[in-house]
């Protein structure tokens, strides 16, 4: 039979709209579902973009008010206009957004406003934001609808008093007191921004360490530098009740293992507990595409669904929820519906938390080879012996990189300093091509620079003779 399209895509995220794009390139006539006013999805929209730029604006903020400035002889005052601070934000946002939409006419993707869901595997009903409705026919459809936010049992996100990282991104004024419910990366990152903005932030993770699915390392040195920027870290701690009152609200929190209760007034309550694939009303059930245990879809290596001509990628399927793991499977999955052999190396995607210093990490984790009982060994180097760092006078962190015990091959690259989300792009290549320590080693570094901590990393690694400690 004729179809409308070869591809419709449901959802504008990085995944969805860079599989448009990628399947559009390859010849294929393409529309993409979204029900938001502009492309983009979460990330563009109310995440990645609009956090890295108030995250940005609040590392200037502290340079000139947290003493930074002051050890180089640099005498300055600041105020912070959070109105002004809000509307450039605003304005990073719409150059990008409005970038994807010229992206789509540049390559003859058709939007099709409003919101997607499937009658049959190949017929998608779409419903504007008028109520008005329209059928498309399609060779193949893509879910990449995304995630959206999750929240506790009995605590309900109002917007005002107890908000979701979305609101967290306009709030008109700094807190008094932010509490943040969760230790990941997206409390942490938040409360980070309104904390150096003058906020005093409380952060309650219920996990006895933050970050929990990164190296414990990692973890243990994120919370001592935290605490010493003056966040209060409340690990083993579960958030048993929130009272919200016509100002503010009381967070009530226990031990996790059980114990005395204690109450914590605040002003605002970040509500960061992570969150889940983003598929209510979509029809998936009605054309038989298969769920795991979890709500995620499930896929095959080539991102096919159960039901032929469906396949689902990014935050709908299993695996962390990043942008760049959607972008990365956006691209495959487009080029294996044209025909193509698209892969993505799950085993290699980075995932970085912006905070200052920034942490990232790729591959194994030391807890994750232990429990595998893969023999490995651990090389690693601080920035306090990094030349660069050293000068600039930021030498909080370190690098740590894990081989396997035989061959030498890197297993995983651990790193927290003020780059490291820049530092982790060179790991991760490096394992792309099954690297061993040895070889990034024996790689030349520019000098000075913080990379080369990595090398002296890899040094410790390979024979366990860095040369700088």
């Amino acid at each position: 039979m004729a179809y409308d399209f070869d591809l419709v895509v449901i959802g504008a995220g990085p995944g969805g709209y860079v599989a448009a794009i990628r399947a559009a390139q390859h010849g294929l006539k393409v529309a993409c579902v979204e029900k938001r006013g502009t492309l983009g999805g979460t990330c563009l929209n109310v995440g990645c973009i609009p956090s890295k730029a108030l995250l940005h604006a609040s590392e200037l903020y502290e340079e000139v008010t947290g003493g930074h400035m002051k050890t180089w002889g640099i005498e300055a005052s600041a105020r912070i206009d959070v109105g002004a601070m809000i509307a450039e934000k605003d304005k990073a946002v719409k150059e990008l957004t409005g970038g994807i939409e010229m992206l789509f006419k540049k390559n003859k993707v058709t939007w099709l406003k409003g919101t997607g869901r499937f009658l049959e595997p190949h017929k998608i009903e779409v419903t504007g934001a008028d109520g008005a409705t329209s059928t498309v026919t399609a060779r193949n459809a893509l879910i990449a609808t995304g995630s959206e936010v999750a929240s506790l049992p009995g605590i309900k996100i109002d917007g005002k008093v107890v908000i979701s990282s979305t609101e967290a991104l306009t709030l008109p004024k700094v807190p008094e007191h932010l509490v943040v419910i969760g230790g990941g990366v997206i409390g942490l990152e938040l409360g980070s921004v309104w904390r150096r903005l003058g906020a005093k932030v409380t952060v309650v993770e219920y996990m006895d360490r933050l970050t929990p699915t990164m190296d414990a390392d990692l973890s243990k040195e994120l919370e001592k530098i935290l605490k010493r920027q003056g966040m209060e870290i409340m690990t083993a701690t579960k958030v048993a009740e929130v009272k919200v009152k016509k100002a503010g609200a009381t967070v009530v929190v226990e031990p996790a293992k059980g114990g005395a209760a204690q109450e914590i007034a605040c002003d605002v309550v970040l509500m960061s507990v992570g969150r889940r694939p983003y598929l209510d009303g979509l029809g998936l059930e009605k054309i038989g595409v298969g769920l795991d245990e979890r709500g995620r879809v499930r896929v095959g290596h080539d991102f096919a669904t159960t039901v032929p001509g469906v396949w689902a990628i990014g935050d709908a399927i299993p695996g962390p929820m990043l942008a760049h793991k959607a972008e990365d499977e956006g691209v495959a999955c487009a080029d294996n519906i044209a025909g193509l052999n698209g892969i993505v190396n799950h085993d290699v995607i980075p995932s970085v938390i912006y905070t200052m210093p920034e942490v990232a990490s790729v591959g194994k984790t030391e807890e994750e080879l232990k429990a595998a009982g893969v023999a490995y060994k651990a090389g690693k180097f601080p920035f306090l012996a990094n030349s660069r760092a050293k000068a600039n006078r930021d030498t909080a962190g370190f690098v740590k990189v894990l081989a396997d015990a035989k061959t030498d091959r890197v297993l995983g690259v651990h790193i927290i300093g003020s780059l490291a989300g820049t530092m982790i792009a060179q790991a991760a290549q490096a394992m792309e091509f099954g690297a061993s320590a040895e070889d990034i080693a024996l790689t030349c570094h520019a000098h000075p620079t913080h990379p080369e901590a990595l090398k002296e990393a890899a040094m410790a690694a390979y024979n366990g003779k860095p040369i700088h400690i």
